[in-house]
């Protein structure tokens, strides 16, 4: 008779289920990019600022992706302070809004190219520290930022509607 080990059970803790979510929610993105004809790897966590490494066929054209996992009933994505910085045309953000197990809402996916992202993320936060908080206190800065979803739009009026299943903006940089 073999010995087997038992299976770990994935922590069913609030941390452990949306880090689960954010893991599942690279490899969702991965295979939309497969389907759509492209060679996409997730890093695991290996390559700095890169979830997602996608290539045309050939592999002589490539396109860094960062993913970003949200629930589709949620108001809006944390990301952090790298969302102000452009990395270039060649990097995307990829807004992923994962459906809870057993849910029948329908995957979001949001591409927005990281100079867009930049502007944007830098003005809606700064416009937000600028501004006095709750009971007129002066905010604190910290390493969060806050992209509303739709039907949401910043302090400043912008909103990622227009970047939903925009798969096109990376297919032209792929081709």
């Amino acid at each position: 008779m073999a010995l087997t080990s038992p299976r770990p059970r994935p922590s069913r803790s609030a941390g452990g289920v949306k880090i689960a979510r954010g893991n599942a929610s690279q490899f969702f993105v991965a295979g939309e990019l497969c389907r759509r004809g492209w060679s996409a790897v997730v890093t695991l966590g290996n390559t700095p600022n890169t979830d997602i490494l996608v290539s045309d066929p050939e592999g002589t054209k490539f396109v860094h992706i960062q993913v970003k996992t949200f629930r589709p009933s949620d108001r809006s994505v944390a990301v952090g302070r790298k969302a102000e910085r452009n990395f270039g045309e060649r990097f995307i953000w990829v807004l992923a809004g994962i459906p809870e197990a057993g849910s029948t809402e329908p995957f979001q996916y949001f591409i927005v190219p990281s100079p867009v992202m930049a502007e944007h993320v830098s003005a809606a936060h700064a416009a937000w520290l600028g501004a006095l908080g709750k009971n007129g206190h002066v905010r604190q800065d910290s390493d969060v930022r806050q992209v509303l979803l739709p039907p949401k739009t910043d302090s400043l009026g912008w909103s990622v509607e227009k970047y939903r299943n925009r798969w096109d903006i990376i297919e032209q940089l792929l081709t």
